[in-house]
């Protein structure tokens, strides 16, 4: 695998990281509304669904972590994960926030041509 990858890879994992610590433990504190531009009122209201939610973007880390401990090995690992991120992603962007698309769909597309390119 190619660095350029892995770190692609690496970034994307501790930001899918960082969405579970905003959505499971930070939704309802005033650094998660502002992330999400949400009320206190709509936090506290929906914090069950950001709860899970965050819980699967921790599985997407795990994923992609796992991957790259898979090394060469973990090609299609990686794939798949990034794959998972990226129509995730693509579902965000189109359903929720256009912003996601940059946030994350992009950057897992970038990891997939880059896993690919190697």
């Amino acid at each position: 695998m190619s660095i350029a990858a892995n770190v692609v890879i690496a970034v994307i994992a501790l930001l899918h990281l960082w969405f579970l610590i905003l959505e499971m433990f930070l939704w309802t504190k005033p650094a998660g509304r502002r992330a999400f531009g949400i009320t206190a009122e709509f936090a506290e209201q929906s914090k069950a669904l950001a709860a899970n939610q965050g819980l699967y973007n921790g599985f997407l880390a795990a994923g992609l972590v796992w991957g790259l401990c898979l090394g060469i090995a973990g090609f299609y690992v990686k794939v798949f994960f990034l794959g998972c991120v990226l129509v995730a992603g693509i579902f965000g962007g189109l359903t929720a926030s256009r912003k996601i698309l940059w946030i994350q769909a992009l950057p897992a597309l970038i990891g997939l041509v880059l896993v690919h390119l190697t």
